[in-house]
């Protein structure tokens, strides 16, 4: 396999500068946001070390190669000429997207089948083995020019594997933190989620807090790549397992809903935080500060993600009623698509960041403390 290799990182629209800040602090010196994720380089180490410990990322995937083309013939010749050895072994199982703008190829499903039977003639046109892992492989045609690339990640990196519980509409471990990290959250001040629901932010802030890497309890599809390093990956799950530290600052987490917070405390122990979040079952009005400061997060229903605007308000306006009155010392911030929702609230706030969110654009509402 080639030692250096041109990589991206998907991200949530919103994200990009997060995720570029995330690769600058692993110690990957060029790194250039792009709409969607971030563009680096790197060898076998950046790209495990990548999709060990980004937190804001949803794959990392590798570029095999770009060319321009116009004509089906041209497409399947020069696909057959990229080394597809280096990423599948024969007969593995390929899913392949295509998706075309302002090119005169323009058939995605065509396109992503002329890529399939190149990438099978280059293999050797092996039978699939059902009982191998499917490697995905991503066709961008921009102009005519046709990009290739190969997913390193597998299932989706906010798939962690501790939420094997969750209730409806929850908010993507991704997501939640990169929220943690537009807002500059870094542990060293308190956090409370009162409406916790199945615990991922509060968790996401458990896992930031101790510097523990988000990928270390899983498997990843370039574990299945011909030239896989096994005693590498346990070198660097060393090296990020000897940079944990302990939380400085308690984290607490609470809900109205008795089962939602059983999922919660379920979802905290699998992710092996449980002993570091407090959570409480209580109402918005029966809420307390914990400390004299910190920061509250929340993630109320909103718009199509739970229920309408107009029903939500007095939800909304005993959100600011808890900021005015009880943690009128506490910076606090939440998500919403709609405006009236965030001014029924009764504060002045600022927009932190634009966020996707289950489909929606959604604003991430701020007031420092």
């Amino acid at each position: 396999m080639k030692k250096d290799f041109q990589l991206f990182a998907v991200t949530t629209p919103g994200l990009e500068r997060i995720c570029a800040a995330e690769l600058r602090a692993l110690g990957f010196p060029e790194v250039r946001p792009e709409p969607g994720g971030v563009a680096f380089g790197g060898a076998l180490r950046e790209l495990y070390l990548a999709n060990l410990a980004l937190r804001t990322a949803s794959r990392v995937l590798v570029r095999v190669g770009g060319f321009r083309c116009r004509d089906f013939p041209t497409l399947f010749r020069k696909c057959a000429r990229l080394p597809w050895g280096s990423f599948t072994r024969p007969g593995t199982p390929l899913q392949v997207r295509a998706a075309s703008h302002g090119s005169r190829l323009i058939h995605s499903g065509r396109i992503a089948e002329t890529v399939a039977v190149a990438i099978g003639r280059a293999l050797g046109d092996s039978a699939p083995d059902p009982a191998l892992p499917q490697q995905l492989v991503l066709i961008r045609f921009e102009n005519d020019e046709c990009l290739l690339s190969v997913d390193s990640s597998g299932e989706l990196l906010h798939r962690r594997g501790y939420r094997t519980e969750q209730l409806e509409a929850p908010l993507r471990e991704t997501l939640a933190a990169g929220i943690l990290m537009v807002l500059g959250w870094d542990g060293k001040t308190p956090l409370l989620d009162p409406m916790a629901g199945s615990g991922t932010f509060p968790i996401e802030a458990a896992l930031l807090a101790t510097n523990r890497a988000p990928g270390k309890g899983r498997r990843f599809a370039f574990m299945t790549w011909p030239h896989y390093r096994a005693g590498l990956w346990e070198a660097l799950l060393k090296e990020v397992s000897a940079g944990e530290r302990p939380a400085a600052a308690p984290i607490f987490g609470s809900d109205l809903d008795a089962a939602a917070l059983a999922t919660a405390v379920a979802n905290a122990g699998r992710a092996g935080v449980g002993d570091l979040i407090h959570w409480e079952r209580k109402p918005l009005a029966a809420l307390a500060p914990p400390a004299p400061g910190g920061l509250l997060f929340a993630n109320p229903p909103y718009g199509k993600r739970l229920g309408s605007g107009e029903d939500l308000k007095p939800l909304y306006r005993e959100l600011g009623a808890l900021l005015r009155g009880p943690f009128a010392a506490w910076g606090g911030a939440f998500l919403s698509p709609d405006p009236a929702l965030a001014a029924a609230t009764g504060l002045p706030w600022q927009v932190a960041a634009e966020l996707g969110h289950g489909g929606l654009q959604v604003s991430l509402y701020f007031r420092p403390a």
